[in-house]
């Protein structure tokens, strides 16, 4: 007689059967992850191999929570790139807010080309209003609780950007602004902080909004990184207080706007030597070392300098582990191509909600993916006790 599959239910609340039950998916997972990680190698680990394609990088620990229990995880990590194991499903949450939007924007009529090719393609042409109702619930549910959830602080380091995405209104298609804040937290972790959705890059708008941050937790704050935006300038010492440190590239791609062409390369050459200066006090004398050598010649790069020197400098105040990090926005700029790309399917916006859903699902994407990776600094360079691993995450840690 053949054995039969039984529910898990029918094996009773026996915690010794649960415990053995639990045991062996960690055991099944685990070999699960093996597998998919030998795949991106195409190669045995530890073998030499002409087919191998990257090698592997130890483990990073990870809970998993079932109808179990939770389970611990190790989850292999690669030389190059990232691996995310297959049943966790990292990007559930963005691809059905993509769907939702898609389909929101069908029904009210604010479709592109792009988007009915898309919508034909996925044979979502029957979907009715309740199911788009019911799908959108869902992962606004999610996205606001993420959005909404209390900051658990300090963030010593602050990073502030916008992106622009067009969105349906009154019979126009304005574009907004999708300002968002990322942190790095006490275990030299970035976190998504928030995001919002306003008609222009105000004062007002980015008082309000960081004014929010605030409401939920936000503290400690020492540093913040942005562009030199007028309006968010005066938002963040009105909101934040703390040192202001102007995004180091934003700055010379200022700069290098009242250049020749010609002579581009040597000015930017020349000012770049003081970001090569060990202490930050010798980076100022450099500074206006160079802002009185360019002076004759480009009268306007020297004003520049002048007016920018405390501000392009105030990373140098803090440990040198953390310049490469602090010294620019160019994490949270990836952060905006990235969201950049992903929205491009759908071209227009049927309204500001849609707009929170799919952003605001991609940047929980990002920020759970943030938490199951290595911290980006070390904890000395945090102004905490060094670890033993610290001196590995010193030489291999990157931005």
């Amino acid at each position: 007689m053949a054995d039969k599959d039984y529910p898990l239910s029918l094996l009773g609340n026996s915690v010794e059967v649960k415990d053995h039950v639990r045991e062996i998916l960690e055991f099944a997972v685990q070999q699960v992850m093996e597998f998919e990680t030998l795949s991106a190698c195409r190669a045995e680990y530890g073998s030499r191999s002409e087919s191998r394609e990257n090698r592997r990088n130890g483990y990073r620990d990870r809970l998993w929570d079932t109808r179990l229990g939770a389970i611990d995880l190790r989850i292999p990590k690669l030389r190059q790139g990232s691996y995310f194991p297959s049943f966790l499903e990292p990007r559930r949450t963005a691809e059905k807010a993509l769907m939702a939007v898609i389909q929101e924007a069908y029904l009210q009529g604010v479709s592109t080309r792009a988007v009915d090719d898309l919508v034909r393609s996925l044979g979502a042409t029957g979907v009715s209003r309740s199911e788009v109702s019911r799908l959108v619930s869902e992962i606004d549910e999610r996205v606001n609780a993420f959005l909404d959830r209390p900051l658990e602080g300090p963030y010593k380091h602050v990073w502030l950007d916008a992106t622009y995405l067009k969105v349906r209104e009154n019979h126009r298609v304005p574009s907004k602004a999708v300002v968002i804040a990322i942190g790095l937290n006490k275990d030299g972790k970035r976190e998504v902080l928030g995001m919002d959705v306003g008609y222009a890059e105000t004062e007002e708008f980015w008082s309000s909004f960081l004014r929010s941050l605030t409401d939920r937790g936000l503290r400690g704050v020492e540093l913040v990184t942005s562009d030199a935006h007028s309006g968010l300038k005066a938002a963040i010492d009105q909101c934040l207080g703390g040192h202001w440190q102007r995004c180091r590239v934003h700055f010379m791609r200022n700069l290098l706007a009242s250049v020749p062409r010609g002579q581009k390369g040597l000015v930017a050459a020349s000012v770049r030597t003081a970001f090569e200066q060990p202490t930050q006090a010798d980076a100022k004398a450099r500074w206006r070392d160079v802002a009185d050598g360019l002076r004759n010649g480009f009268p306007r790069v020297s004003e520049l300098m002048d007016d920018a020197e405390e501000d392009a400098l105030a990373y140098m105040a803090y440990p040198s582990g953390l310049w490469s990090m602090i010294a620019s926005n160019n994490g949270l700029e990836r952060l905006n191509r990235e969201i950049k790309r992903r929205c491009d399917t759908v071209q227009i916006f049927p309204n500001t909600g849609s707009v929170v859903r799919l952003v605001g699902a991609i940047l929980m994407e990002q920020h759970d993916e943030w938490q199951v990776t290595k911290r980006q600094m070390t904890k000395e360079s945090l102004g905490q006790p060094s670890t033993k691993s610290d001196a590995l995450l010193a030489r291999g840690a990157g931005g």
